[in-house]
């Protein structure tokens, strides 16, 4: 048992350095990868640490799911989310929302009008900021170009066009399968439809220059 757990943990360490490799290099000075700690985790997740360190947070027991081809492309699409600057970050929204709502409760208790506009325009600002951020097509929409950027990545690192969005594709697929919340499906589902449509345009493109074409 002993030697199991200790073979597991090198098979781990091994991993997660080999996608450390994966990072371009303009990242690899900044960018952390980690085995994921938390309960219930993602597959993957972005953190921001501080003002010029980001963490990618790998649970590595579902990553054990998908072959090294899938991994590389999902491991690039989080890269491009850092390079497009649209990872997660902890903002002041909460807060301002709470200090606002409590600010708004006292001042009715007081009755002083001016304080109370300030504490209701400090809500209505923060609570923009929120939905802002939580936004669904926004969200989709990142998640969109993250995946058009991945493709680009893996063609900077040796893959062919086709085998990028092959690889890509079955990962989304896979996502798919593996996923029983219905509303995260639908978002996997709306990523793959969008990548074949861009594979469809690369082939296209590809016609006038014979080569292996894309296809899902």
């Amino acid at each position: 048992m002993t030697s199991y757990v200790a073979s597991s943990a090198r098979a781990e360490m091994s991993e997660l350095r080999r996608l450390k490799t994966l990072l371009p290099p303009e990242l690899q000075s900044w960018v952390m990868v980690e085995g994921s700690t938390e309960v219930n985790p993602s597959l993957l997740r972005c953190e921001e640490l501080g003002k010029d360190e980001v963490e990618i947070q790998v649970d590595l027991t579902q990553w054990e799911n998908f072959s090294i081809d899938q991994r590389n492309l999902l491991f690039w699409h989080e890269v491009a989310r850092i390079q497009n600057d649209t990872i997660p970050r902890e903002g002041w929204e909460m807060a301002a929302l709470a200090i606002g709502l409590g600010g708004a409760v006292g001042e009715l208790w007081v009755q002083d009008g001016l304080l109370l506009l300030l504490a209701l325009t400090l809500c209505g600002i923060s609570g923009y900021r929120l939905w802002q951020k939580n936004n669904g097509e926004r969200k989709l929409r990142e998640s969109l170009d993250a995946d058009e950027k991945a493709i680009t990545l893996a063609t900077r690192f040796g893959y062919s066009l086709p085998n990028a969005y092959k690889s890509l594709g079955s990962a989304l697929k896979t996502l798919i399968e593996q996923t029983p919340n219905r509303r995260q499906r639908k978002r996997y589902e709306t990523r793959l439809q969008a990548l074949r449509k861009s594979a469809a345009k690369a082939k296209a493109k590809m016609q006038q220059n014979p080569v292996q074409r894309p296809h899902l």
